[in-house]
């Protein structure tokens, strides 16, 4: 089986999984409910984006 021929670094090692790990998800108030919601998404609870209702809520 084949072997490294020269040791990893720290920090090579850290570059190389510097996008493995987990983000925050972003979450603004919906201005009509003041729930959490994701930016540019419909809210959930109340059914409204851009100050419109487009989804009827849900019950």
């Amino acid at each position: 089986m084949p072997t490294p021929k020269k040791h990893t670094t720290r920090s090579r090692r850290d570059m190389r999984r510097s996008h493995d790990f987990l983000e925050v998800v972003n979450t603004v108030n919906c201005p009509n409910c003041r729930s959490l919601v994701k930016p540019h998404h419909v809210c959930a609870s109340c059914g409204y984006y851009k100050g419109k209702e487009v989804v009827t809520a849900k019950a």
